[in-house]
């Protein structure tokens, strides 16, 4: 089918409204076809056409000028592009309302979306196939708190992204500032045990039924944790592609990412965040459905290790979508 015109979708009301942006702007230059970008503002409204231009170059949208759902001509656009990462962009709720529209789309469906998003839900779906996740626990808001790992540990909001919200725990007279600040995201709250001395893997994977692996990078910090502002500073991390790994345990990694990605049902595309022990143990931390997409994020530098270039990445991406 030939592809006249995309549109991409950026912004969002998450935390992550400015990553999307930055996405967006990587895309939108790369992209080998014609495209038209609209922004959700971070009040939920929608900017469309130059504006929305003028908000992607300027990194942010604070308020939009039109409601749910805005006044697009959807028939224009033979693919349309999420570029929105975190909540209400890459749990499955964008996704339905595409679903809706009948338009074919980048990415993965409704449900894939949202499982993927809930670190709680993944993670038992993913035990239960018999792949090695951190021990972790759920704490609802409003009900009483037991937890019976031991410290260190992590406190996240089960349904964000970009290390919003997270924080580490050395003893348990941090646990409640860490709750209420992870409550502030969502009413439930992962505590995920920590891997102590754990190197941070990810592996980029691509395609629908039958996904292909990038090689494995590695992301290495001086900060206690790879939180928002490491992810986000420029120099702050140092990303090794390829991970310096012996050959058998990049393939596990690769294998582990592929048979994560069928049984969750994932399509298009998806970082896979791993954990390796310092006793050579590995874990799969999470699968990302929605990566960063600027040129110099971790999701297009692993293909491009890998010998597929940004454009290309972009093309084949509306490749799956179509089919």
């Amino acid at each position: 089918m030939k592809v006249n015109r995309i549109l991409l979708v950026a912004g969002g009301r998450s935390g992550e409204h400015e990553v999307s942006l930055s996405s967006a702007a990587g895309v939108l230059e790369a992209l080998p076809y014609d495209a038209d970008v609209a922004v959700i503002a971070k009040d939920g409204g929608w900017v469309l056409g130059r504006k929305a231009l003028d908000a992607v170059d300027a990194g942010v949208a604070e308020r939009g000028e039109h409601p749910f759902p805005p006044p697009i001509v959807w028939d224009d656009y033979d693919v349309l592009f999420p570029l929105l990462h975190g909540r209400w962009g890459e749990d499955g709720t964008i996704q339905g309302f595409f679903e809706m529209l009948g338009k074919p789309y980048v990415g993965a469906g409704v449900a894939a979306s949202a499982v993927c998003m809930d670190k709680d839900l993944s993670k038992r779906i993913l035990q239960q196939a018999g792949l090695p996740v951190v021990p972790w626990e759920v704490v609802w808001k409003g009900e009483p708190v037991f937890v019976g790992l031991e410290p260190p540990f992590f406190v996240k909001p089960a349904n964000a992204g970009s290390s919003v919200g997270i924080a580490k725990v050395h003893t348990y007279a941090g646990l409640q500032a860490a709750l209420d600040e992870a409550f502030r995201y969502d009413d439930k709250v992962v505590v995920e045990q920590a891997v102590t001395g754990a190197r941070e893997l990810e592996v980029a994977l691509l395609g629908n039924v039958r996904a292909e692996a990038s090689v494995v990078g590695e992301v290495s910090y001086e900060a206690e944790f790879y939180d928002y502002a490491t992810k986000y500073t420029a120099g702050a991390a140092r990303l090794d592609i390829p991970a310096s790994l012996d050959p058998g345990t990049q393939e596990t990694v690769q294998e582990m990412a592929v048979k994560a990605y069928r049984i969750l049902g994932v399509r298009g595309m998806a970082r896979v965040d791993f954990f390796l022990s310092s006793e050579g143990e590995l874990y799969l931390n999470e699968l990302n459905t929605i990566p960063g997409f600027t040129p110099f994020s971790m999701y297009p530098r692993l293909w491009e290790a890998s010998g597929m270039t940004y454009p290309k990445l972009l093309e084949r991406l509306v490749e799956l979508a179509l089919e």
